[in-house]
């Protein structure tokens, strides 16, 4: 394991505050390596585009390194509860 505490929510607003995201959601998901590694899941705003590359590099400039996501997987939308609440349990387990 890395031995560093990385919180969901801290990582999820930098990643938020990309102009092309509109939701995302942060987990750790098992690694070979480290343990555990941050994947996000990215839903853009219609029309927008952006690479893995290109986020990792903004998030890289906001964030320590080992909260930088590992992982990226962009989609339509991301688990949520009747009241609106992300289900990042859900997003979680299908990375497993």
């Amino acid at each position: 394991p890395s031995g560093f505490q990385v919180w969901p929510r801290e990582v999820e607003e930098v990643i938020a505050s990309y102009p092309a995201v509109d939701e995302v959601g942060v987990a750790g998901v098992p690694d070979p390596y480290q343990g555990e590694a941050v994947k996000a899941w990215v839903v853009l705003c219609k029309g927008h585009q952006l690479t893995v590359d290109e986020l990792r590099a903004y998030c890289k400039k906001k964030l320590a390194a080992y909260k930088v996501p590992k992982h990226v997987e962009f989609r339509d939308s991301l688990p949520m509860s009747h009241l609106g609440k992300l289900l990042r349990r859900e997003l979680a387990a299908e990375g497993e």
